[in-house]
């Protein structure tokens, strides 16, 4: 029994940069989300948004985390950490899929919403930060919510270039251990208490949502 719960907690240390991947890219993929639905709504440099937004979306992740990881030092000169290109990576690939669910929210809104805002003479960043977004958030929430799960689960990839999550903490009890069933097992309770998390926060904002 000590010797499970010894590997609990060595596997848990890992939930670290796990959260960090997930926090971290999803600020990124929230912030370019926005802008690029909101860029190609305006058709502002829309066919290279979704040309971007299609490479993202078409290419493996993990060559992706790849490309970032091991060539930036050629082109910037430098070597970002597995942490940095981890957040980097995961908080791009997100943004295309965050961006194609706002754009699909931002197409279903009543029209007159813009109609009334110009009307008013509103301000263009006032019209999207007080009244578009939040109704398209409001519409969207289901999906962003898979969007988070998806993202945490794609977190693990970090542990193919030495990223010390909970996947690659795992790893290390299994190679010292000769067993990977448990560690694996301790790995993805982790994964599932989070997920059931994610899944409890989303119906409380649904809920809150419903009532607003």
């Amino acid at each position: 029994m000590g010797n499970v719960i010894s590997e609990m907690l060595f596997i848990g240390q890992g939930l670290l940069v796990t959260l960090e991947l997930l926090f971290g890219g999803l600020g990124i993929g929230i912030t370019f989300g926005v802008l690029f639905s909101i860029l190609r709504y305006k058709g502002i440099a829309s066919i290279l948004i979704q040309r971007l937004i299609s490479l993202l979306r078409g290419t493996p992740l993990i060559l992706q985390l790849s490309i970032v990881y091991f060539s930036t030092p050629a082109f910037l000169g430098f070597k970002l950490s597995i942490l940095s290109a981890g957040i980097l990576t995961f908080g791009l690939n997100s943004s295309a899929y965050i961006a194609e669910i706002l754009r699909s929210g931002i197409e279903n809104l009543n029209k007159g919403q813009f109609e009334a805002a110009k009307a008013l003479d509103i301000p263009t960043f006032y019209m999207w930060k007080d009244i578009v977004l939040p109704q398209v958030l409001k519409n969207i929430l289901p999906a962003m919510q898979s969007e988070v799960i998806a993202l945490l689960k794609e977190t693990a990839l970090i542990s193919t270039i030495g990223g010390l999550d909970v996947m690659r903490s795992a790893q290390m009890v299994s190679a010292e251990k000769f067993t990977y069933f448990l560690p694996l097992c301790i790995a993805g309770a982790y994964y599932y208490s989070l997920v059931l998390l994610i899944e409890t926060l989303g119906k409380n904002l649904e809920r809150r949502g419903s009532y607003a």
